[in-house]
C-alpha cells in the first residue's frame, strides 16, 4: 500500500473518531500530496512522498520552536501533536551512530578531503540514507568527520 493510501485511511480514521488534530495534519498532507501530483507529469514516486512528509514535519516543529521562543505553548502544542502523527509515515530513523558509519564509508569512497568535498558527500549520503535523517544531522556528522 502506498503511503498516500495509508493516508487516506488514517484521515478516515481521524474523521470517524473525530480526531481535530489529526485531521488538520493529515489533511495538510493529503493537500502537499495532491500538489504534487499536479505538478509532476504522474503519479510521485515513493522517494518524492517521504521527501513531503519530512518537509511537513520540518515546518511543524520549526513553527513549534518559534512559538516555544515565544512562551506560546497553547499555539506549541498543536504543532508538536501534528509533527508526531506525520512522523509515523516516516521510515525508521537511523542512529547517529548508523548515520557516521554511512559517512564515513562515503567519504571513503569519494576520495573526499576537507570541506570543499562536503556537497559532493552531503548527496551521496542523503540517496543512501533516504528519508531516514534530517539533512541538518547528517550535515553535522560530514562537517565533524571532513575536517
Amino acid at each position: 500500500m502506498s503511503v498516500q493510501q495509508e493516508v487516506m485511511n488514517k484521515l478516515k480514521e481521524a474523521m470517524k473518531a473525530k480526531d481535530t488534530v489529526a485531521l488538520t495534519a493529515l489533511r495538510a498532507l493529503k493537500s502537499a500530496f495532491m500538489l504534487a501530483n499536479t505538478e509532476s507529469t504522474g503519479d510521485i514516486t515513493e522517494e518524492e512522498e517521504i521527501k513531503i512528509i519530512q518537509k511537513q514535519v520540518k515546518q511543524r516543529k520549526d513553527s513549534a520552536a518559534v512559538f516555544m521562543k515565544q512562551n506560546r505553548e497553547d499555539l506549541a502544542a498543536p504543532e508538536v501533536a501534528e509533527a508526531k502523527i506525520l512522523e509515523q509515515f516516516l521510515p525508521a530513523a537511523l542512529s547517529e551512530e548508523e548515520i557516521e558509519k554511512v559517512v564515513l564509508e562515503v567519504i571513503k569512497n569519494t576520495n573526499a578531503e576537507g570541506m570543499k568535498d562536503m556537497g559532493k558527500v552531503m548527496g551521496v549520503v542523503s540517496k543512501k540514507i533516504g528519508g531516514q535523517a534530517d539533512g541538518k544531522t547528517i550535515s553535522t556528522i560530514v562537517k565533524k568527520n571532513l575536517v
